[in-house]
């Protein structure tokens, strides 16, 4: 027997046709001769592999194989009469993974751009429209992106006959490159166009709208089809990808579909209760305050929060209450709140507690 096939897929005799399967896709994408441009002795290997498993890969002649060490009833393990090239066995593992292969090209595509927006907290909360003007690189009008003077013909690439690509033969099997001399094109420019400078492309600013949906928030992308870089003449654009800053409020906080709200209130009407306007997005809202209330009570205002980007309902708003300290009290003032101070040590009635509300709204109907 020459040469060990098991051996050089790294398999043994009773592997399955799914494990030598497995083995040779490892190998064949680790020795590619795309993967190792010059490397010699990689591109042997890579024969070797593929010879390999053109015996092992086929049941007949690797029955015939185990059985006489050879592929075939004369002697060689080589079937020059075999029926699948290379591109079909490769393509069948990895489709258009390298370049080449042969079913056919894939619709290349410019390169995609970023631009940062910032927009207020009302904006990206409500949503907004807006115009903005990137620098953009278009293809040239007068050449249509194909970098050749308007009234020349291309000329074909004398290194791939006009094909784009270069075959290579080895042994039983071909690989197909893209041709490095034209770059996949087929042809090469001797008379550049004398608008563009022969480069295909124009640079330019373009003016483009946007239409920010509500409840957007930092981070949010917009996907902006068709205005990024311009490619290859035979390519499409790529996209635009505006990426949203919101900038802070100074009242408003916000978490989600969610927003936080402080609010103060003075300390009668937490004790005795009565209502406070509180801001929300919409304006003043009223706010009911029960009589006994703490300090730091946080209230659910339902819907009163960000509209939801799916476009069904809104979040709430929360207040947290925060009591109000009086800082420059008169002598009337001090005076009742040392009487309040007194009182409460000593205990009440409740006909006390009675007279002791109304001395409370006396006391801080200056607050009011």
């Amino acid at each position: 027997m020459g040469k060990d096939y098991y051996q050089i897929l790294g398999v043994t005799r009773n592997s399955s046709d799914e494990e030598i399967k497995k083995a040779y896709r490892k190998l064949a994408l680790s020795y590619h001769p795309d993967r190792n441009h010059g490397n010699k002795e990689a591109e042997e290997k890579f024969k070797e592999i593929n010879e390999a498993y053109s015996v092992l890969g086929d049941s007949e002649k690797r029955r015939r194989y185990d059985r006489y060490g050879t592929a075939d009833e004369h002697g060689s393990v080589f079937d020059f009469g075999f029926s699948r090239n290379f591109d079909d066995i490769f393509g069948d593992f990895f489709g258009d993974i390298f370049s080449g292969g042969t079913r056919g090209r894939r619709t290349r595509k410019g390169e995609d751009l970023r631009y940062n927006l910032e927009l207020e907290f009302e904006e990206a909360v409500f949503g907004v429209e807006k115009e903005i003007e990137i620098p953009k690189e278009e293809r040239c009008p007068a050449c249509g992106g194909s970098r050749i003077q308007p009234g020349f013909q291309p000329v074909p690439c004398p290194q791939c006959n006009g094909r784009g690509q270069v075959r290579y033969t080895q042994g039983f099997f071909t690989i197909n490159r893209t041709c490095d001399h034209c770059n996949g094109e087929g042809y090469v420019v001797k008379d550049p166009c004398k608008n563009c400078k022969g480069r295909g492309y124009i640079r330019t600013k373009k003016k483009i709208k946007l239409t920010i949906p509500p409840g957007v928030d930092s981070d949010s992308r917009l996907k902006v089809r068709g205005e990024g870089a311009q490619g290859p003449h035979d390519s499409v654009p790529g996209d635009l990808f505006v990426v949203l800053k919101v900038k802070e409020h100074p009242i408003f906080d916000r978490d989600g579909d969610n927003i936080f709200v402080h609010a103060e209130v003075s300390f009668p009407t937490l004790c005795l209760g009565g209502q406070i306007k509180v801001p929300t997005l919409d304006g003043e809202a009223t706010l009911e305050i029960a009589p006994g209330t703490h300090p730091e009570k946080i209230y659910r205002i339902k819907g009163k929060g960000v509209p939801k980007t799916n476009g069904y309902g809104r979040g709430d708003q929360f207040v947290r209450l925060h009591v109000s300290v009086p800082t420059d009290l008169t002598d009337k003032q001090r005076h009742l709140l040392e009487e309040l101070a007194k009182e409460m040590r000593n205990g009440e009635t409740s006909a006390t507690r009675k007279g002791f509300r109304e001395k409370m709204r006396d006391f801080f109907e200056w607050r009011e």
